[in-house]
């Protein structure tokens, strides 16, 4: 990425945060008019949150270290608070809109008006800290979900694919939740597994220092694991992850395709965030394909699920895709909804079978509203034998 380009991109980030700390802050200062005596400590406790993710993201930049860790998983977590308190505080001041001009508040709203901030300063915080909970417990229990493929071309025995996505590898990852989702994997007896992109989080040392490739060495399938590269590898350096990748265990397809014991094939692609980094395309897909048999099942990896549309005749029996998250926790979901034909699950279009998964892990807030972490089996079976 260009340096103009990201001190542009980082300005932008910091001025909306900025922005929206500042108007949480605001109405929570508001809020404690009655409890003044709690200002002070209100005002260092919020400023401290505030700045965790920053200090750890700059502490980072000189290594990995437990402080850094310890800020970032708190700023983590601010980051989704921040979320929830900006959405509680617009819908007050919405309400407060509406009554001034139709009466929409009982007459004991406003004869205990300090109590009433002071009850839904405590109350917010109480139920955003739920949310919260609540979203990392359920980020931590990924489910199963299966699905099964008829395809017209010759396929002597049904086929066994199980794909993750986005599993995040990183600082915040837990070596135990790994084994986990490992186990789960392995559970399925797949005859390939296939990881659609961003299996690295960011910057590979945090995944050196813990060791966390030896859990992708414990993954196991008939003809192997295969992966391609997402935006979060080019972030943070895709050679290296793809090194260190290659080195436990996992094929990485680099807009290239392989043909597997005559019986399939599997394309990947390269992330199209590729050109961002390096100034270099990637190969359009007529390009990859021209060797390709078709005649046999084609299986199809492409990170960001884009431009679904080229698609169309390319003889693709399943395209899969991550990236979305399916906006990790709501309401983000409502943006992926908008910016992605298909933000998440299974379609039929194109020609071809479509998914977009949740996502395995998570990035940045280590939680997940509205939506599973998910492992994806898909059996595909020939209508001709």
């Amino acid at each position: 990425m260009k340096t103009s380009a990201f001190v542009i991109f980082i300005s932008i980030v910091l001025a909306v945060y900025g922005s929206a700390s500042y108007y949480i802050y605001y109405h929570g200062r508001h809020a404690l008019s009655g409890a003044a005596f709690l200002r002070l400590p209100y005002t260092i406790i919020f400023l401290f949150l505030s700045l965790t993710y920053i200090a750890a993201r700059f502490l980072q930049s000189y290594g990995e270290s437990g402080i850094s860790r310890f800020f970032l998983v708190i700023g983590s977590f601010w980051m989704a608070a921040i979320v929830y308190f900006f959405l509680a505080c617009l819908l007050i001041d919405i309400m407060r809109g509406v009554n001034h001009f139709v009466t929409i508040y009982p007459a004991s709203v406003f004869m205990n008006y300090e109590k009433v901030k002071l009850g839904l300063f405590f109350g917010l915080i109480i139920l955003t800290s739920g949310i919260i909970t609540y979203g990392y417990i359920n980020a931590k229990h990924s489910v199963i979900n299966e699905y099964e493929i008829t395809t017209n071309k010759k396929l002597d025995s049904p086929l066994t694919i199980v794909m993750a996505s986005d599993i995040h590898l990183g600082p915040l990852s837990c070596g135990k939740w790994f084994d986990e989702q490992v186990e789960k994997i392995n559970s399925l007896n797949p005859d390939v597994i296939l990881l659609a992109g961003d299996v690295i989080d960011e910057d590979v040392k945090p995944v050196i220092e813990q060791n966390l490739g030896e859990h992708l060495l414990n993954l196991k399938s008939k003809y192997g694991v295969y992966a391609i590269t997402g935006n979060h590898e080019y972030i943070g350096g895709v050679e290296p992850s793809v090194k260190y990748l290659t080195e436990h265990g996992i094929k990485m397809l680099r807009d290239t395709a392989v043909t597997i014991d005559n019986k399939f094939c599997i394309i990947g692609r390269e992330d199209k965030d590729k050109l961002r980094f390096t100034g270099r395309d990637r190969k359009p897909l007529d390009e990859i394909m021209k060797d390709v048999n078709t005649s046999v099942p084609v299986i199809l990896m492409n990170h960001q699920p884009s431009n679904l549309s080229e698609l169309e005749g390319k003889n693709i029996d399943l395209s899969l895709s991550g990236h979305t998250h399916h906006g990790q926790f709501w309401p983000n979901s409502i943006v992926t909804n908008l910016i992605y034909e298909v933000s998440r699950g299974f379609i039929q279009k194109y020609g071809t079978n479509i998914y977009v998964s949740n996502g395995l892990g998570t990035w940045g807030p280590p939680i997940r509203v509205g939506n599973k972490p998910e492992i994806v089996k898909f059996t595909i079976r020939s209508i001709n034998n």
